[in-house]
């Protein structure tokens, strides 16, 4: 079994959709956001996006925990990953990775983004996550999935994109 990242901007779903889909296929799940030291979470919180230089230690340690999992059955993580070069990162720690983008409209997003309780990362925030997004490329494992529906209709259709692609028979 493969490791998965459940990706995307702020707001799509991606810890309760990686959760479905963990549950589904078996596999340990990961909270990417689990990973961030609490000067990250400290610096969001306050409305102030990532840098570059605050986000490796934190997909480091992502990536140390998709390498663990990489030589056993598999996992599941759920992390923004919207970067090419993030994603390559993430790859390097663990070959064969598949990306599942959850993508969707904006007004839907920002939506669930106010409707949530407790999170740190402010809808504020929203503008500089689309503008990092650098989407899914042709030659990059993993499917774009839309997030409208229940989480359990998205995780259904990831599911179900998963398995079309060329190494995804065995989920």
């Amino acid at each position: 079994m493969r490791v998965m990242v459940v990706m995307g901007v702020a707001g799509t779903g991606k810890t309760t959709v990686g959760r479905l889909l963990a549950e589904e296929l078996g596999l340990p799940y990961a909270e990417g956001d689990a990973f961030h030291p609490a000067a990250n979470v400290a610096k969001m919180s306050a409305g102030t996006p990532l840098d570059d230089t605050d986000r490796w230690p934190w997909l480091d340690a992502i990536g140390e925990w998709m390498r663990n999992r990489a030589g056993l059955s598999g996992g599941v993580v759920a992390a923004s990953a919207l970067k090419r070069v993030y994603r390559d990162r993430l790859r390097a720690a663990a070959p064969g990775t598949a990306f599942v983008h959850l993508t969707g409209e904006r007004p839907l997003i920002e939506k669930r983004m106010a409707a949530r309780k407790g999170h740190f990362m402010p809808l504020a925030l929203l503008d500089s996550q689309f503008a990092t997004l650098e989407a899914l490329q042709a030659d990059e494992d993993g499917v774009l999935v839309d997030v409208a529906g229940s989480p359990q209709e998205v995780a259904h259709r990831a599911l179900a994109a998963l398995r079309q692609l060329p190494a995804g028979q065995d989920l």
